[in-house]
């Protein structure tokens, strides 16, 4: 039996796509990565910085445990023996002392490499080595990899498209699992999206990209939401997720002047990627976070949804609401989003606005509520109970806002409820007269 046919019977099959459960990855990633702050911008002490303040703020014990090295750690060409070698003056003390360093504060290592000759920043990439690389990275105590898309061999070197060329790193994680006895490195796979990943990455690894890199800017939130909307809801779960890059809350230091989201902005960014179930990884500087950044990295109410043990789908559109359903807008994805989970139903209303606006949708909109029942309905946000529902919520939500509920069956409606019906089309007595409001 070959190693990719083995590879594919370790396919499990969750809310409509293959994923790959191989023991690593069954949830989202949570931790930090550096590319966004740093690009290749640092040492081992600035890095470690950030991870100490992770720790001091208490999002190591949220979950935020993986510490992602990007590009630019190595030098630009391999040793003698063909292996990558890490940069002396980032690294003085040796990658190993890196990780270990990460491990003492508690965080699973994470690192970066490339299906082509190079990285996208021209550093050695992995097309060829893939399983001396691997050993390289595993025994610089590395058991995350990202793996990008740049510096592609020509077609007739590899006879392959882009899934082939990612096949054989799945292959090597596989085979180097088996031999040593030991768990695989968690593969997260960075297409960029224009293959369409989210139909075939799941077979090699637990996570994908599904577009290029993000901004910390309104615009380029809305138009990842945009794309995610018509996907993701049919396309995650267990061992299986759709990556919608960096979290970009607080200072990233990206642009001239450096780009950051409001307050509100920020928390519809984090509210929608975790309830995407996208891993959760800070690109912004933890060292200068505000106390606002840590409240919204830090919401449990949100993150429980993320890395929920029983549920494992994303939430998905209900409704477009500025726009007709499956209309394509980079400026107004859809704003009404629902989903189960296992502390309620999920709901999670965008104002893709520049302007406050009033918002209401009818419960049984969703798939997951009954008709006829009161629900008792929790703000996630506000992390109160804001007494009960039925048939109707209406809210305000500022320019670029959200609200994120959690409603759970709280009895039948009253008797003398009307409508009969939430939805009245077809809604009719026993004698089969329809009924109509």
């Amino acid at each position: 039996m070959s190693t990719t046919t083995s590879l594919l019977l370790g396919l499990v099959f969750s809310t409509g796509t293959a994923a790959l459960n191989n023991g690593v990855g069954k949830l989202p990633a949570l931790g930090f990565n550096t590319w966004n702050l740093y690009q290749c911008d640092y040492t081992a002490d600035i890095l470690l910085e950030q991870a100490q303040a992770i720790v001091d703020h208490g999002l190591l014990k949220a979950g935020y445990n993986n510490f992602m090295l990007d590009d630019c750690y190595s030098l630009k060409e391999r040793d003698g023996d063909g292996k990558i070698v890490e940069d002396p003056e980032k690294f003085p003390k040796g990658m190993k002392h890196f990780t270990k360093s990460l491990a003492k504060l508690g965080f699973r290592a994470g690192i970066y490499s490339d299906a082509g000759y190079r990285t996208c920043g021209g550093f050695p990439g992995s097309y060829g080595n893939e399983a001396k690389d691997l050993e390289t990275f595993a025994d610089w105590g590395f058991e995350y990899l990202k793996y990008d898309n740049c510096y592609i061999p020509f077609d007739n070197v590899t006879e392959e498209n882009v899934y082939g060329r990612y096949v054989r790193m799945a292959d090597a994680i596989e085979a180097r699992a088996r031999e040593t006895e030991s768990a695989p490195i968690q593969l997260a796979v960075c297409e960029w999206g224009w293959q369409q990943p989210w139909r075939w990455a799941g077979r090699l690894g637990q996570s994908w990209r599904i577009g290029g890199d993000i901004r910390p800017w309104w615009s380029a939130l809305s138009a990842i939401l945009n794309q995610a909307s018509f996907f993701v809801g049919e396309t995650t779960g267990f061992y299986a997720r759709n990556d919608l890059d960096m979290l970009e809350v607080g200072n990233t230091g990206i642009g001239t002047p450096p780009g950051n989201l409001t307050y509100d902005e920020a928390k519809s960014h984090f509210t929608a990627w975790a309830l995407l179930k996208s891993p959760l990884l800070i690109g912004s500087d933890m060292a200068s976070a505000s106390e606002e950044t840590v409240e919204i990295l830090g919401n449990e109410d949100i993150l429980r949804i993320n890395q929920d043990p029983e549920v494992g789908e994303a939430i998905a559109p209900f409704r477009w609401g500025h726009n007709a359903d499956y209309t394509w807008d980079p400026d107004h994805p859809a704003e009404y989003w629902t989903g189960n989970s296992s502390y309620g139903v999920v709901f999670m209303i965008l104002n893709t606005h520049d302007e406050p606006r009033q918002m209401a949708f009818n419960l049984t909109e969703s798939w997951a509520i009954r008709a006829g029942r009161v629900y008792s309905v929790y703000d996630m946000w506000a992390h109160t109970e804001n007494g009960t529902a039925y048939r109707n919520i209406s809210l305000t939500l500022p320019p670029h806002g959200v609200a994120a509920v959690l409603l759970n069956d709280a009895g039948p409606e009253p008797d003398a409820a009307e409508p009969y019906c939430a939805v009245w089309w077809q809604c009719s007595y026993p004698n089969g007269t329809y009924y109509s409001n």
